[in-house]
């Protein structure tokens, strides 16, 4: 199996595990690699879809997903 590349976190590891106490639950150690790679691919596919309809920016309407 091929090694999966290291991705930058981009979240705030304390305001998620905060959001997660919240709800009374904890925060196992591989979470915040989870949620970081389906917020990496969120962007790609918000970015996709601006290209799709000929723009550069990013909408709030290309993060929802149908």
């Amino acid at each position: 199996m091929a090694k999966a590349k290291k991705m930058e976190p981009i979240l705030v590891s304390s305001k998620v595990k905060a959001i997660l106490k919240k709800h009374g639950c904890n925060t196992a150690s591989d979470a915040l690699n989870g949620l970081n790679g389906w917020a990496y691919w969120l962007l790609e596919q918000a970015a996709k879809r601006a290209k799709a309809n000929g723009r550069k920016t990013v909408r709030a309407h290309d993060f929802i997903l149908m």
